[in-house]
């Protein structure tokens, strides 16, 4: 049992009354094929909210009563709502991850439908070759219809009907292409691929226009106005008001992040399609097991954050230098070698409908699959030719077909965890054993995979005017924000200004950590807004990002506080 899954159980034996279950919450429990069941989840959400509201007496020591009791219910509520509805925003992303196999899926069922036009096998093989969500759903389908004459394809198409409208026109097409005439076939086909690109590009191109107004005002309340109020804050006294240091705490350290946490996952849950990318898993043979380089540049980091602020003669940001300093460094270390895989698979795809298009038109030629590949492994150049050069040396030398080539035992594809491409290569196989018919269906594959990954391109250059706007905020533009807010105020309350110095009781050394866990937090939460909303939930992906905004966004602020505060 998973940690998690222990507080989870944990929670739930805080309360255990009766609970109803709205169905929302059973369909994606169900979905995710979760260990617990719904009441579990209710009873844990109830639970979390007893401790919500028990955690924050301390602040009784340093708050008056009443404020207390206003954190208490808001921790709460807060907690209730955030138990009961994580199996909800969960399935939503992996719905979200799934929608994004869409073209992919009927892809491969589509060119399988070229080389046969048989809507069974192709359906049985789109299901046995992915590895999505989508697949596994379309798999389940398929055994259902077992024994009837169905296939299982419209079935699955209603399912998802509701989340990817285009789902359904893009099945019916396809399952009529088997019974079209010869002349007809090539055409519904395209037109069944065509319905689910279509459907992609538009769904995505109106989730950016939707989500361009909300991006603005989480950007502008969210971050600029909060860090803009922050040099009027030792100034207060000057008008006859104090604050406490702990208030701050509150608004900036908790409620902000809690807010900003609130409408990121808000704006991920509306986002309708997200192309998850290909899973590399520290059991892959290029991605080290142990931790000891991890440890080692954490530590580099947490002595460079020291280093700094000794530099700078600004100690009192050493906790905040070095915990983002070597958070940042931790991460980068822990997830380089997955993204190192991770770029080596992007490289075997890059040429990839080049070499399809050459073994096709060797194919059309008359020529032998295996020669074909030969051939492309000879002309198509970095790691997609060295591909395809090593399964023509495993032929040669071991005399096996295509398929094992690149399967078997000694296959090349072994340490390439690229569904796009084991797809790709089963068909070639299964191409090999028709022979020159096939020839023209490779071509069109290579079509089709250019297509494919032109929706993928498009996708993302809409949503990347936003999510650049928001990485730069939570590196670059907040950070140096609140460093000359910081330094402004510390500037203020200097030996330089003694009628707003006696005004003040603020203490600004105080204030700068608070504002630089506040800086910490929003690359903590930005970034992977910004990674999710383009490329979904890449967890490596965001590692990375998160520690290279750590280390950027903590020096800057660091260095602008101490640059403000000399020329003031």
């Amino acid at each position: 049992m998973t940690i998690g899954s222990v507080v989870l159980v944990g929670l739930a034996r805080l309360y255990q009354f009766d609970v109803d279950v709205s169905d929302e919450l059973a369909d994606s429990v169900a979905f995710l094929d979760a260990v617990h069941d719904p009441e579990t989840y209710v009873r844990a959400g109830f639970g979390a909210g007893i401790v919500g509201a028990i955690a924050p007496i301390a602040l009784l020591l340093w708050f008056p009563w009443y404020g207390a009791v206003v954190t208490s219910l808001i921790c709460s509520l807060a907690s209730i709502h955030t138990v009961q509805t994580l199996p909800y925003v969960r399935a939503t992303f992996k719905r979200t991850e799934a929608l994004g196999d869409a073209p992919n899926l009927i892809g491969r069922a589509v060119l399988r439908m070229q080389i046969e036009p048989a809507t069974e096998s192709a359906v049985t093989f789109a299901a046995e070759t992915g590895s999505s969500s989508l697949a596994a759903s379309l798999s389940t389908h398929v055994e259902a219809a077992m024994g009837t004459p169905r296939t299982g394809l419209l079935s699955f198409a209603e399912e998802w009907a509701d989340r990817f409208p285009a789902m359904r026109r893009s099945a019916y097409l396809l399952a009529s292409a088997q019974d079209a005439p010869a002349g007809e076939r090539a055409r519904t086909l395209d037109r069944s691929l065509g319905a689910v690109l279509d459907g992609t590009r538009d769904r995505m191109a109106a989730f950016t226009n939707a989500i361009r107004g909300p991006t603005t005002i989480l950007y502008a309340f969210g971050v600029m106005v909060p860090l803009a109020l922050v040099a009027l804050v030792p100034a207060v006294g000057f008008v006859g008001y104090e604050i406490d240091i702990w208030y701050l705490v509150v608004g900036y350290d908790v409620v902000l992040p809690i807010g900003l946490a609130g409408a990121s996952l808000w704006l991920l849950a509306r986002r309708p399609i997200a192309f998850p990318p290909p899973t590399v898993t520290r059991s892959h043979p290029d991605v080290p097991s142990r931790f000891l380089p991890t440890i080692v540049w954490g530590t580099i980091g947490v002595l460079a954050g020291y280093t700094l602020v000794s530099v700078l003669d600004i100690a009192h940001l050493a906790p905040v230098a070095c915990a983002g300093l070597g958070t940042g460094a931790a991460l980068i270390a822990y997830v380089r070698p997955i993204l190192h895989v991770r770029a080596h698979v992007r490289d075997v795809e890059a040429n990839l409908t080049d070499a399809l298009y050459l073994t096709g038109r060797l194919v059309d030629d008359g020529r032998s699959v295996e020669t074909a590949i030969q051939r492309a492994g000879e002309q198509v150049p970095a790691a997609t030719g060295d591909l395809f050069a090593r399964a023509a040396g495993l032929q040669r030398r071991l005399h096996v077909s295509v398929h094992e080539a690149f399967f078997g035992e000694y296959g090349v594809l072994s340490d390439v965890p690229s569904p796009r491409v084991r797809a790709t290569v089963e068909l070639l196989a299964i191409a090999a054993e028709q022979g020159a018919p096939a020839g023209r269906a490779i071509v069109s594959m290579a079509d089709h995979l250019d297509e494919l990954r032109d929706v993928e391109a498009q996708t993302r250059r809409q949503l990347s005017t936003i999510t650049e706007t928001i990485d730069h905020t939570a590196t670059f533009f907040g950070p140096m924000v609140a460093g000359a807010t910081v330094g402004l105020a510390s500037g203020l309350s200097g030996d330089g200004s003694a009628v707003l110095a006696a005004a003040t009781t603020l203490p600004t050394d105080q204030l700068g950590l608070v504002i630089g866990v506040y800086v910490i937090s929003l690359s903590l939460i930005l970034v992977p807004l910004s990674v999710a909303l383009e490329d979904g939930l890449d967890r490596p992906l965001i590692g990375y990002r998160i520690g290279r905004s750590l280390l950027g966004a903590v020096s800057i602020y660091v260095i602008t506080v101490v640059v403000i505060g000399m020329t003031l």
